[in-house]
């Protein structure tokens, strides 16, 4: 399981060299480590959620517990994934401009939208940032029974968009570079002999 998320093979560009290369070189090693929590946090949903049908329709053992925690393991999964995602450009895009602007337009087209997107997530996370807060002074629990803290879906968010934050930014400063010694592809397959690394 691992291996397949640390090789995914979709085809993204990154920095390689100078300083946004080593931020960025930090950010795949944190990226692959969150791909991996995340993959785990969604088995064990998973396994709560079939838990909780066996034990309710099967054992008629009915608890409250299984709906928050399957909640707090998908926000955490959601949000920590979110920015080894974006560095394979694996969130939803409209891209039919891109098929029909000159390529030089098209670039700055992908500039403007990574930096407005990042822009948008640095917003999320400061605000994320700010609920993480609240809620661990205030002492916030869920309105349950079981009554788990609140600063664990917010610290899920907060992490998640600060690193997406950063993946945006080091995507927008690397967007009007060009050129394989600047860009590089993120765990894409080997090419084949023959064949170009941008093909």
């Amino acid at each position: 399981m691992t291996d397949a998320i640390l090789n995914a093979d979709a085809p993204t560009y990154v920095p390689r060299t100078g300083i946004l290369g080593a931020v960025q070189r930090v950010l795949t090693a944190i990226n692959a480590l969150m791909a991996v929590l995340s993959s785990l946090a969604l088995g064990l949903a998973g396994a709560v959620l079939t838990w909780e049908v066996i034990g309710r329709y099967f054992l008629e053992r009915a608890s409250d517990w299984q709906d928050e925690m399957s909640t707090f393991l998908l926000i955490g999964a959601t949000f920590a994934s979110a920015a080894w995602t974006q560095a394979r450009r694996g969130h939803v895009a409209i891209d039919a401009l891109a098929h029909v602007l000159p390529p030089r337009v098209d670039r700055v087209r992908r500039v403007l939208a990574d930096a407005f997107s990042c822009v948008f997530c640095a917003y999320f996370s400061l605000k994320a940032f700010q609920l993480l807060h609240e809620a661990i002074v205030d002492g916030q629990t869920t309105d349950s029974a079981w009554g788990p803290p609140l600063w664990i879906p917010y610290g899920c968010m907060a992490v998640g968009m600060a690193l997406l934050t950063v993946q945006q930014g080091l995507q927008t400063l690397a967007g009007p570079q060009t050129g394989p010694e600047f860009l590089e592809p993120i765990a894409g397959p080997p090419a084949q002999p023959g064949e170009s690394a941008a093909a």
